[in-house]
């Protein structure tokens, strides 16, 4: 058995493309590993969700796919047959029959909205249009003010297996956790399949079961293999959502990805969240809804939840973190 740890992207180097090293480096969470073999079979790789999918041991990755690729048809709202998509053509009608994992996934937004106090919102997607980062512009005022009062969790309706939307123009996503749904079905199939050890990650999210792993978190300002400590993380799921991941400058000013639903413009104050949770959904959900919650409402709900942890890093490089949070820094951040 290897005796020292091995970050990923040098462990199986063998294997590792030059794409595999930058997403790895890129999502802002860097991985260590404990090896019994050092196989080139180790890892396998796919594509899905726009992103791609790694799975230790490789021999799993099919039955992995295939899970993905079922949650994705169900819930992309990119899909235009998919389930979400007839439900938003119906928005402002009479809503939508949909499959019982697509209910429950919706559901689970929902509760999360309410748990946030609608930091999460999975209704956001009505502002699809607004934010181009392709484009590096940023809307108007009035562009914004134009499609914001679509942005309401509340006026999402679920009754029976009908999923409906209460105002046209309204659009339901649910881009926020279908990531995390994925990785839990996983998990659960894979444990049932008496699968003792694994890993998977997908973006920046990370699911471990079994032997322990060591997780880094990069530094958000550093270079992409600059940490500021790692984790050691065991049955559990970690999620880090960062400033950094997609973001254009204009005049002086970052604009990121993450959105604050209640304003329509990139949430201010921190440069990254890191949630662990055994619940790999809430932790996909929750590291974007303390990022738009800020320090102190943030740190007040995590305190409040006994399923969950989290690291905030502000804009002044300041580290804060849930009392649960247990973590070795490895490098001191600057002011």
């Amino acid at each position: 058995m290897c005796s020292l740890w091995y970050p990923i992207a040098e462990y199986n180097k063998q294997v590792m493309v030059s794409t595999f090293i930058r997403i790895v480096f890129y999502i802002g969470l860097i991985l260590f590993v404990a090896c019994k073999e050092r196989t080139t079979k180790q890892i396998d790789s796919f594509e899905s969700m726009g992103t791609v999918v790694y799975v230790q041991p490789g021999i799993y990755s099919h039955k992995i796919k295939n899970i993905f690729a079922r949650v994705d048809n169900d819930m992309s709202e990119w899909k235009s047959n998919s389930p979400l998509s007839i439900v938003n053509k119906s928005a402002g009608m009479q809503g939508a029959i949909c499959p019982v994992s697509v209910v429950e996934a919706v559901q689970e937004a929902l509760s999360i909205a309410e748990l946030t106090m609608g930091a999460f919102d999975p209704t956001w997607a009505s502002m699809w249009n607004v934010w181009d980062f392709t484009k590096q512009q940023v809307p108007s005022l009035a562009e914004i003010n134009a499609l914001l009062p679509l942005v309401n969790w509340e006026n999402v309706e679920v009754t029976g297996q009908v999923v409906s939307l209460k105002e046209k123009g309204m659009k339901l996503g649910l881009g926020g956790i279908a990531k995390g749904i994925a990785l839990d079905d996983s998990r659960d199939a894979l444990i049932a399949d008496g699968v003792k050890n694994f890993m998977l990650q997908v973006g920046g999210q990370v699911l471990v079961h079994g032997d322990e792993r060591v997780i880094g978190i990069r530094k958000p300002e550093g270079s992409p293999n600059e940490l500021i400590g790692t984790v050691t993380l065991k049955n559990a799921s970690i999620s880090t959502s960062g400033n950094y991941e997609k973001f254009f400058m204009k005049d002086g000013t970052r604009y990121h990805h993450i959105i604050d639903p209640k304003t329509g413009y990139p949430a201010r104050g921190l440069q990254s969240v890191t949630v662990i949770s055994q619940d790999a959904t809430l932790a996909d959900a929750l590291s974007t809804a303390l990022f738009v919650m800020g320090i102190k409402d943030g740190i007040t709900l995590i305190e409040s939840l006994s399923n969950a942890e989290a690291l905030f890093i502000d804009d002044n490089n300041v580290i804060h973190q849930s009392s649960g949070f247990t973590f070795s820094i490895m490098l001191q951040m600057d002011d």
